[in-house]
């Protein structure tokens, strides 16, 4: 099953569970993963809005299985962060970033991430098998299999979902943040990094508290408007 968050207005958010038109998959590469059906427990999983938002609406979804499993995705600014950190905080679930994940596997120096790190380093992609070998390890553990999990920013595509899916991975709903183009670039742009704490701020949104973390403050090399309006 899949949902589609609207989150389009900075105030509102809006969740909408839609029967996709094979255009909409073609044109979004709809990755289209069939709910598995068990009998054990049930989940009433409704996404939670963030604090800010207002008249939120959403409509349930009941899923029955040992544990809940969800996967996000959404363009860079379309808030998976503060959603991600909201859902895994209300169901239970173990937040699983693919890039976090990725710089932990070569921090740690797996083979995994020895082998990501020689592509890195000649600046290619990591190649799928690498990346959803990654992926199926941490899923494997067993805090993800007793408490469910939340994969945020994978798959991204439908080679890696279709990887995911012959190791026995599906979602039981995947959630995919649409936002304007206007407005992730607004969130782009005005994007600040504390390099002392590593929280992110925005500088209309959410800015910093004092004068002197908003003197620290760093910006990304990637947050202007071209990136953000180059995104698929």
């Amino acid at each position: 099953m899949g949902c589609i968050v609207n989150l389009n207005s900075a105030a509102t958010a809006s969740l909408r569970l839609p029967t996709p038109t094979e255009g909409d998959k073609k044109e979004r590469g709809f990755c289209c993963f069939p709910r598995r059906r068990h009998h054990r427990r049930h989940h009433q999983f409704r996404p939670p809005s963030a604090p800010t938002a207002t008249n939120s609406r959403s409509h349930s979804l009941t899923v029955t299985n040992e544990a809940l499993n969800v996967m996000i995705s959404g363009a860079p600014a379309s808030g998976k962060g503060t959603q991600c950190h909201l859902i895994a905080d209300k169901y239970g679930l173990v937040h699983i970033a693919a890039g976090d994940l990725l710089r932990a596997e070569i921090a740690t120096g797996s083979e995994n991430g020895k082998r990501a790190k020689q592509y890195m380093e000649k600046g290619q992609l990591v190649p799928d098998e690498i990346a959803v070998m990654m992926v199926k390890d941490r899923l494997l553990k067993p805090d993800s299999k007793e408490r469910g999990w939340l994969l945020d920013g994978y798959p991204r595509s439908l080679s890696q979902a279709t990887a995911l899916k012959g190791f026995g991975f599906e979602p039981h709903t995947f959630l995919l943040l649409e936002v304007s183009e206007d407005l992730l670039v607004e969130r782009v742009v005005g994007r600040r990094l504390d390099p002392v704490t590593g929280k992110i701020y925005h500088l209309k949104y959410s800015p910093p508290e004092t004068e002197e973390i908003a003197a620290r403050l760093t910006q990304r090399f990637d947050d202007t408007e071209e990136k953000a309006r180059i995104y698929p």
